[in-house]
């Protein structure tokens, strides 16, 4: 039986360790999940294992937190997500992943994630009327700040936080323990 490479096993122990701080108590929406969509659309050769981990984490998260009405906007935000890490934060033989880069998707996964939630609240909602008004209101009511908390804020805050902590961790481990890199094919032409 083959055993699995150490780049894998190190990733994935990197992203459920990461999931974890869902568990503990936390300022609404500083959470590390959009990050880990990222950082797995842009670390993980096998891209479909960049999307399965922090989405399961999740799911185990949540079995232990509960569920809500909202949770098919909130998956498939941070589908989308990651989504937007292998476009934005791609790795090519040529190309490093950046910390531009990396910051960029961050705050654009943070605008997702308010766009898509909120729209979700908005939707099929006895609260906001069903109109361009209400949706407007809805989101306006999103930006809030509720206890002296921004949701939005938080989540962004969290998102550049956890960013930084998973893809600076990760280059400072690379630099230790140069098997963590990436195999890059030679083209000899």
């Amino acid at each position: 039986m083959k055993s699995l490479p150490i780049r894998l096993i190190t990733l994935t122990t990197i992203v459920l360790a990461t999931a974890l701080f869902r568990l503990v108590p936390h300022w609404p929406n500083f959470t590390p999940i959009a990050a880990l969509a990222l950082f797995g659309a842009a670390m993980f050769e096998r891209k479909w294992l960049g999307l399965v981990a922090p989405l399961a984490a999740m799911l185990l998260s949540d079995a232990l937190i509960g569920f809500h009405s909202s949770m098919t906007a909130v998956y498939l935000s941070f589908g989308l997500t990651w989504l937007l890490g292998v476009w934005a934060i791609r790795r090519t033989a040529r190309q490093k992943v950046s910390a531009g880069r990396i910051a960029a998707a961050s705050v654009a996964s943070s605008i997702l994630f308010f766009l898509v939630t909120n729209f979700a609240v908005w939707y099929g909602s006895s609260f906001y009327p069903q109109t361009m008004s209400g949706l407007v209101g809805c989101y306006v009511a999103g930006l809030a700040f509720y206890n002296g908390t921004s949701f939005f804020l938080n989540g962004l805050a969290g998102d550049l936080f956890f960013s930084a902590l998973l893809f600076g961790g990760y280059y400072l481990l690379q630099m230790r323990f140069g098997e963590l890199k990436p195999v890059r094919v030679r083209n000899n032409n």
